[in-house]
């Protein structure tokens, strides 16, 4: 079963700040290297470090345009310790965004469309075909979006705020995360973004930027406008909430798992960061404690007890998780059995084949029941006697601890003490 992941975007949200977040709750940055090598994209290289953000520490990502541009627009942070992993291609254009969080545009563009993307995407080896999904409805999204704004069919989108090595890199990679998570759901708070003008390739834009705001109504992003100015919630960050988000609410309780940091790139006066969570239903987890069995049942009135005994070991035997006899009277006033056996579901037919086999049974009613299950794991405590084998049994807040019958029955033996004495010791070893 997937994860489901929270973005708390009260500083924005953005493609850098996304990865960045994701690699800090634990993602494979070996894995995203060489997912990222395989798209054999030229022109740039890697930085991962740490930044302070107001006193909090989070997980920095960069991309490094070739000729020292920075695909993120970058300020001064003596917070920041980084290591560069270079690409081994080269590419003599380079090119940027005009986003705050990610981007400032160089002289030359190389101007790729999806049609150029798309196939780029799906040749790369080390790009999980599931990731590989997820990366193509980023991009089909954003140019959806930038189609609208620009009067063009998604298609005929070529330009650098498609096309850029940063915003490939930022989602293939944000893709990538996702995928190497198993997020299967994601939530997302509004959108806290800035107000006033940013400049771009084409002169002042308006904040919140043409694309974002178009991206917002496809995806149905709840937005929050500040009185701050400047750019908070980019193109790419929209369009992976856009495409990818649940566009449901935040339950209203949930458990945190696990946390990342993601540092945005920009000063404000609240920490710069993007909270990714790890999350599952405001109940303590127990989605894992239920099964389902199978519960075969028939009734015998004509079986001798030595049968009935010996069937019952053959079953446990062969896998029943329980198997069970309970006095009834059957027609005529007969005393009779109930034969009830609780079974995985695929061991029901052959468990029904002993029944029938070494009893006097006609037929077996199976029914499948869906059971609550304690968590359980087994575990030695010391006496001074002797070591005893126990099981610890867990159910949400709910603990208990049980001596294992035939440890302590061998211990006994053993020592010569009374099986209750043995008990009585492995209990106070429990404490």
């Amino acid at each position: 079963m997937g994860k489901t992941l929270y973005l708390e975007c009260y500083s924005g949200i953005s493609g850098d700040m996304t990865v960045a977040a994701l690699l800090d709750l634990g993602v494979s940055r070996e894995k995203l290297e060489k997912a990222l090598a395989s798209l054999h994209l030229e022109g740039y290289s890697l930085r991962f470090g740490r930044a302070n953000k107001n006193g909090i520490e989070a997980m920095d990502f960069d991309v490094m345009l070739e000729g020292g541009d920075h695909g993120h627009h970058h300020e001064q942070d003596h917070g920041h310790s980084h290591d560069h992993v270079h690409s081994h291609d080269h590419e003599t254009h380079h090119h940027a965004h005009s986003h705050s969080h990610e981007h400032s545009h160089g002289e030359g563009h190389v101007h790729r469309g999806l049609g150029e993307i798309l196939p780029m995407i799906d040749n790369a080896e080390e790009v999980s075909p599931r990731a590989k999904e997820m990366t193509k409805k980023v991009f089909t999204v954003l140019a959806q979006a930038e189609g609208k704004v620009h009067g063009k069919p998604p298609e005929e989108v070529h330009f650098h705020e498609v096309g850029a090595v940063d915003s490939i890199v930022d989602i293939v990679a944000a893709c990538v995360c996702l995928d190497d998570l198993d997020v299967e759901t994601i939530y997302a708070s509004p959108l806290w973004e800035g107000c006033g003008w940013v400049q771009c390739q084409h002169g002042l834009m308006p904040v919140p930027a043409p694309a974002t705001l178009e991206l917002a109504k496809i995806g149905g992003l709840s937005l929050h406008v500040t009185g701050d100015e400047g750019e908070r919630v980019t193109p790419t960050g929209a369009a992976i909430l856009a495409a990818l988000g649940s566009g449901e609410p935040l339950p209203e309780s949930f458990v945190v798992e696990r946390i990342g940091l993601g540092a945005g790139k920009k000063d404000f006066p609240q920490a710069n960061i993007l909270r990714a969570m790890v999350i599952c239903s405001g109940k303590k987890k127990t989605d894992e404690l239920t099964d389902t069995v199978a519960v075969l049942e028939t009734n015998l009135d004509d079986c001798t007890g030595e049968k009935l005994a010996y069937c019952q070991g053959l079953l446990m035997q062969a896998g029943a998780l329980d198997a069970s006899f309970s006095p009834l009277y059957m027609k005529k006033n007969r005393p009779a059995w109930l034969l009830r056996v609780i079974c995985r579901q695929e061991d029901a037919e052959a468990l029904s084949r002993i029944i029938f086999r070494e009893t006097t049974a006609l037929g077996v009613r199976t029914s499948v029941q869906q059971r609550r299950i304690m968590k359980r794991w087994p575990g030695i405590v010391t006496t001074d006697v002797g070591p005893v084998q126990v099981k610890h049994c867990e159910y949400g807040e709910i603990h208990k601890c049980y001596v294992e019958y035939e440890s302590a029955a061998k211990l006994a033996e053993a020592s010569g003490l009374s099986l209750d004495e043995i008990y009585r010791k492995a209990e106070r070893s429990m404490d």
